[in-house]
C-alpha cells in the first residue's frame, strides 16, 4: 500500500477503503496484533467493512512492542504511569508521520500554528521524558516564531504579563495547560481575553480534586473571561488528536474515527447516542496499530462528533482482557 496516503481522505468511502488496506498490513505485520486477531479466530479475509475490524485493548502497550514496521525505532513516547503502574510505550519508526498529523490536525481546525502565539502550561508533563504531548506543544512554539510562544512551567507571574499583553495587542493567542495549572492560573488572576484560546489537555494529575467538566470549565470560563473552553483528546498512543471548541463535543481529523462498543461485549459496537467503551481507528498509526480500543466512556453523535464520558473502573472492564500471552 502507499505510504501516508490516509492524509489525502476526504470522505466516508476513502477513510472505510484505506482503513482496510491499513488492517490488512497491520494483520500481517504486527505479530501481537496478528496473534489477537487468531485469537479470536477472525479471518483477515471476512473483513469486509470498519465495522468488523478488532480492536486491540490499549493496555497491550503496556505489555509489549506494538509495532507493524521492521524500520528502526526513531522515537519513544511514555506514558504518565503512577506508582505500580506500568507506563505504556508507543514505538514510532517514522517521528514525520506523528509531526504531519498533529500540524495538519491543528490546521484543519484552527489554522496554521504559525499564526498562534502558542502559550504552554503544562508542568506535569514537562516533569518526566517521553511525552507526545510535549513534542507536540513543541514544535508548535518552534513552528509559531512569535517571541512569547513558550512553556511558562509555574511562572504564572510571566504568563499573566503575556496574556495581558497579547490581548491588548489583539494577537491570535493558544493558552494549552493542563486542568490543575489553569485553576492556579485563574486563583490567582482575573483576565478578559479576546483573541484567546483557552485549551484545556484534562485531569487533575493528582494535584487537585477531580471536577466534572461542566465544573472545570464554568470556573475557567469565568475566570478567563472567555465563553468557551476548547479540549484536546490524545494519549501515548495515538498519534493524531481530536479537539472541542467547546461544551465537551469532539471532532476528529479525516484521518481520526470514534467508534463505542459495547462495555459487556467488546467485540459488538453501538449505535450514535449509546454510551460505552471508545474504539480509536487512528490511520496515522500505520506502523503500530490504528485500532485500539481505549479505557475511556463515550458516545457519538450523527454528525461524527463525540463525548467523552469518563473512564473504565479496572472492576469494569469486560471483554478487554480477551488474550493473555
Amino acid at each position: 500500500m502507499k505510504r501516508n496516503t490516509f492524509f489525502n481522505i476526504h470522505n466516508a468511502n476513502d477513510f472505510a477503503r484505506v482503513s482496510l488496506e491499513i488492517f490488512k498490513f497491520q494483520a500481517e505485520n504486527n505479530l501481537v496484533y496478528k496473534e489477537f486477531i487468531n485469537y479470536l479466530h477472525i479471518d483477515i479475509r471476512d473483513v469486509k467493512s470498519i465495522n468488523q475490524i478488532p480492536f486491540l485493548p490499549i493496555q497491550f502497550f503496556k505489555s509489549h512492542k506494538i509495532i507493524s514496521s521492521k524500520e528502526k525505532i526513531q522515537q519513544l513516547f511514555l506514558s504518565s504511569g503512577t506508582t505500580g503502574n506500568k507506563q505504556s510505550k508507543h514505538f514510532v519508526t517514522d517521528i514525520s508521520v506523528y509531526e504531519k498529523s498533529f500540524k495538519e490536525g491543528f490546521k484543519y481546525f484552527y489554522d496554521s500554528v504559525e499564526n498562534y502565539t502558542i502559550l504552554a502550561l503544562l508542568p506535569s508533563y514537562l516533569e518526566r521524558e517521553g511525552s507526545s504531548l510535549i513534542y507536540m506543544v513543541n514544535s508548535f512554539i518552534k513552528n509559531s516564531k512569535k517571541p512569547k510562544s513558550g512553556f511558562y512551567l509555574n511562572n504564572l507571574n510571566e504568563l499573566h504579563k503575556s496574556l495581558l499583553e497579547l490581548g491588548k495587542n489583539n494577537e491570535k493567542t493558544l493558552l494549552i495547560g493542563v486542568s490543575f495549572a489553569l485553576l492556579d492560573l485563574v486563583e490567582k488572576y482575573k483576565f478578559q481575553l479576546k483573541n484567546t484560546i483557552i485549551m484545556e489537555t484534562g485531569g487533575m494529575k493528582g494535584r487537585r480534586k477531580e471536577l466534572i467538566r461542566e465544573e472545570l470549565h464554568q470556573i475557567l470560563c469565568e475566570g478567563f473571561g472567555v465563553k468557551k473552553i476548547h479540549s484536546e483528546y490524545g494519549m501515548t498512543e495515538l498519534l493524531s488528536q481530536a479537539y472541542s471548541k467547546g461544551n465537551g463535543i469532539f471532532e476528529c481529523p479525516p484521518w481520526m474515527k470514534i467508534l463505542i462498543r459495547d462495555t459487556e461485549d467488546a467485540l459488538t459496537l453501538l449505535p450514535n447516542g449509546k454510551s460505552g467503551g471508545i474504539n480509536v481507528i487512528d490511520l496515522a498509526n500505520i506502523n503500530s496499530c490504528s485500532f485500539i480500543a481505549t479505557q475511556d466512556l463515550g458516545k457519538t453523535y450523527a454528525n461524527n462528533t463525540f463525548e467523552v464520558l469518563g473512564r473504565f473502573d479496572n472492576s469494569d472492564i469486560r471483554g478487554c482482557n480477551l488474550m493473555v500471552m
